[in-house]
C-alpha cells in the first residue's frame, strides 16, 4: 500500500514519513526538489499550483493514500495571492487528482488558523464556525474547502481535514520558536503578559494521528481537531524552555491591566490580545476513534531546549 506524502522534509512531514515506514507502509514523496532526497527515495516532482491536471494525475500512479503536509506557512513574508496559490489552488489540484486515481484516503493537514484568529479565546472543535482572520488562515480554509469539494464532486467521502494547533519539535518555527529564543535570555518576563492558555501538539503526535486516520476501519469524518492534553499557559511554556536551557524562570508577578493599557498606547493592542488569548483544542473526536494525545508537553519542550543548548555548545 503506497502513501504519497507532500512536505516530507518539513517539521511534520519528516515524522509522518518515519511513522508510516515504521508501520510497514510504502511511501512516495512529492517534493518541489526531489533530486535533493537521494536516489534511494521514491520521490517525484510536486507540480506547481498552475500545472495542468495531467501533472497531478501522474504523481498518483499506484498510490492508495495521500497525506498533504506541504504548505506555505505563516512564518513567511508572503502575499495573500501567494498563500492562496499554494495552500488553496495547489491543494485543490492535488485533491482532485487523488479523488480521480488514488484508491484510499486523502488527509489534508490544516491549522486552527483556518477557523480562528490569533486573538480568539475559547475552545476549538469540529463545530467551530470558520472565521479566519489573516491571509494564511484564509488560504488554509480555502484548502479545506477545495479538498472536501473535490471528493464530494467525485462521489467520495474518504477525505478529511486535520486541524492542528502550534506544532513543536526539532526545527519548529513561528511563535513557539520565538518563545524559545526569548526563554534563552536573562530578560525577566511579566506574568501578567503570559496568561494565555494554549493547546500545542508535537510533530510525533501529529504523525500518530495521521496513521490512525489512514488505517482505522471506520469511515472518516470530514473534520478533526488535534491537540495535546492538558493545554499550557504561555508562562508555563516559557518556564519549560528555561528549564531546558538551565535558566531560572525569571517570571515577575506584574498585573496585566497596566501592561494592556501600555500595549494599546503603543499600537500593540492586537499583539496583546493574541498573547493573552486562550485557545484550547478539543480532540475528543480523534480520541473517540482511538488516538491517544500526549500528556507530557512541558517535559518535551524542556527536552527541546536542552537539545538546542547541547547542539549550540558542540558547535562552538
Amino acid at each position: 500500500m503506497k502513501v504519497l506524502v507532500t512536505g516530507a522534509t518539513g517539521l511534520v512531514g519528516r515524522q509522518v514519513v518515519k511513522r508510516l515506514r515504521d508501520a510497514g507502509l510504502e511511501v512516495r514523496i512529492a517534493s518541489r526538489h526531489p533530486e535533493r532526497l537521494g536516489r534511494t527515495s521514491d520521490a517525484v516532482l510536486l507540480p506547481g499550483f498552475d500545472a495542468p491536471a495531467d501533472a497531478f494525475l501522474a504523481v498518483m500512479q499506484d498510490v492508495a493514500h495521500v497525506v498533504h503536509c506541504a504548505a506555505l506557512n505563516n512564518d513567511r513574508d508572503a502575499s495573500e495571492h501567494d498563500y492562496l496559490a499554494v495552500n488553496g489552488a495547489l491543494t485543490g489540484q492535488l485533491a482532485g487528482a487523488a479523488a480521480t486515481l488514488a484508491s484510499g484516503r486523502f488527509l489534508y493537514l490544516s491549522s486552527i488558523r483556518a477557523v480562528v484568529g490569533p486573538g480568539f479565546s475559547g475552545t476549538i472543535d469540529e463545530e467551530t464556525l470558520p472565521a479566519p482572520q489573516d491571509a494564511y488562515g484564509r488560504s488554509k480554509r480555502e484548502g479545506e474547502i477545495r479538498t472536501l469539494d473535490a471528493y464530494r464532486s467525485a462521489g467520495r467521502s474518504d477525505a478529511a481535514v486535520l486541524r492542528l494547533p502550534p506544532v513543536h519539535g526539532e526545527g519548529m518555527k513561528g511563535n513557539l520558536a520565538t518563545l524559545m529564543r526569548l526563554a534563552d535570555t536573562a530578560l525577566p518576563l511579566p506574568t501578567g503578559a503570559l496568561t494565555g492558555i494554549r493547546s500545542l501538539i508535537s510533530s510525533d503526535a501529529v504523525a500518530g494521528a495521521v496513521l490512525q486516520l489512514l488505517t482505522k476501519s471506520a469511515a472518516l469524518q470530514p473534520i478533526y481537531v488535534a491537540g495535546d492534553r492538558p493545554p499550557a499557559t504561555i508562562s508555563e511554556i516559557v518556564a519549560a524552555f528555561r528549564r531546558g536551557f538551565g535558566r531560572p524562570p525569571r517570571l515577575l508577578a506584574v498585573p496585566g491591566t497596566p501592561l494592556r493599557a501600555a500595549a494599546k498606547v503603543l499600537g500593540k493592542g492586537k499583539a496583546w490580545d493574541a498573547l493573552t488569548a486562550s485557545q484550547i483544542c478539543d480532540p475528543s473526536l480523534l480520541v473517540s476513534e482511538g488516538w491517544i494525545p500526549e500528556a507530557d508537553t512541558l517535559d518535551q519542550l524542556t527536552e527541546l531546549a536542552r537539545r538546542r543548548k547541547s547542539a549550540a555548545a558542540h558547535a562552538r
